[in-house]
């Protein structure tokens, strides 16, 4: 099975050219970093409160994506959910490259030039583990627009895209007026998912405040 943070590269990919979508660089960033903690909270090596993010098992997982937040985490002091998904969004180009360079390995993309483009036509993954599994967009698009009920992992994904401006781009407007109330219903599923998107939601308010000062 994928990272979630592997997942969230292959969400921030357009389907047409192979290309990140056009959201802000912070955005995809703290997307990155949001994958990452939610990945180390599914392991139950970290967990969150409304505010505090708090290790709960430094164990090492031997995983690339995963370990370096981890070992920087365990030697911290305790701090805030916002202040590790600011803290995480610094290496998100190192980690972006590490799960592109995994999605290739395991023959999901395959880099032409500067574009990344997916191996097969089909919507699912190669056999991982012997299955073959949905691929993530899919797998979104059919949870929005049912009453499936979904795993914690698609959980986290949603509140993950929802808070970064994810859904503006995969989502004509019409679709998503129709898949708000839905992602509000699903957003509630999750209090570690909540807690990522509230501090997400004030990082780029904040961003957003300073640019338009700057701006005047």
């Amino acid at each position: 099975m994928l990272r979630i943070v592997e997942e969230i590269v292959l969400l921030l990919l357009r389907d047409e050219d192979g290309r990140l979508i056009n959201v802000p660089s912070w955005s995809i960033d703290y997307a990155i970093a949001g994958g990452v903690l939610m990945d180390l909270a599914m392991e139950n090596r970290i967990d969150t409160d409304l505010k505090n993010l708090v290790l709960v098992d430094a164990t090492p997982l031997n995983d690339s994506l995963l370990d370096p937040t981890l070992v920087e985490i365990e030697a911290g002091e305790k701090n805030t959910t916002r202040y590790w998904v600011e803290h995480v969004a610094q290496n998100a180009f190192a980690i972006r490259e590490e799960a592109l360079s995994r999605l290739i390995a395991q023959g999901i993309l395959e880099r032409e030039e500067d574009r990344f483009l997916w191996v097969f036509s089909s919507r699912r993954y190669p056999m991982i583990d012997g299955r073959a599994e949905q691929e993530v967009k899919s797998r979104i698009m059919g949870l929005l627009f049912s009453n499936e009920i979904p795993d914690p992992r698609d959980v986290t994904i949603i509140c993950l895209a929802e808070a970064c401006g994810i859904f503006g781009e995969l989502l004509s407007k019409e679709e998503l007026d129709k898949a708000s109330g839905r992602i509000e219903q699903v957003r509630k599923l999750d209090l570690i998912g909540q807690a990522m998107s509230r501090a997400i939601y004030d990082i780029e308010v904040s961003v957003a405040a300073s640019v338009q000062a700057q701006i005047y």
